[in-house]
């Protein structure tokens, strides 16, 4: 009886988005967001994701319409997003319904704790359908998120599936 070929699992690739205003990260308010910069926010993902075998495709935009258009480009390629929507979080229904329209599953981060922080932050436009969403530990927020999404996506039943579809 001959042996089944083993199943080869593609590579993961996951989408990461950042909003408006986060290229200014490292000069932008660094008591409250840190003095650590976009790029090396990047590196740390990238490094993460050499290390998961994980490919990324990232996009940081100050333009909601570029956002929204990433997203939808992207969607077939990702196994899932992890999203910063900056101030689009509290203000882009157009941002969360591609996110859902996406099929795919994503995780919320953000660099500070929103809930210590002025009430309107404290409303979330995308968490309700989000995997999970973490803030308020800097920018290891971003590789706590990322863990956890990577996790996620590996597990055998969840892979490629929204758990709020």
């Amino acid at each position: 009886m001959a042996e089944e070929p083993e199943a080869i699992e593609a590579p993961l690739r996951i989408g990461v988005l950042h909003g408006p205003n986060l290229n200014l990260l490292g000069t932008r308010e660094p008591e409250i967001y840190g003095s650590v910069t976009l790029a090396e926010i990047g590196e740390r993902l990238r490094a993460v994701a050499d290390a998961a075998s994980v490919t990324v495709a990232v996009v940081q935009s100050n333009h909601e319409g570029a956002l929204i258009d990433w997203v939808q480009e992207q969607a077939a390629g990702v196994a899932g997003f992890l999203v910063n929507a900056g101030g689009y979080t509290h203000s882009s229904v157009a941002l969360r319904d591609a996110l859902v329209a996406s099929g795919r599953p994503y995780v919320e981060v953000h660099l500070s704790n929103v809930h210590a922080r002025e009430p309107f932050r404290h409303v979330s436009l995308l968490a309700d359908r989000a995997l999970g969403v973490v803030s308020g530990f800097g920018a290891d927020s971003y590789d706590l998120a990322f863990r956890g999404l990577i996790q996620y996506l590996r597990r055998p039943s969840q892979a490629g599936s929204h758990p709020r579809s």
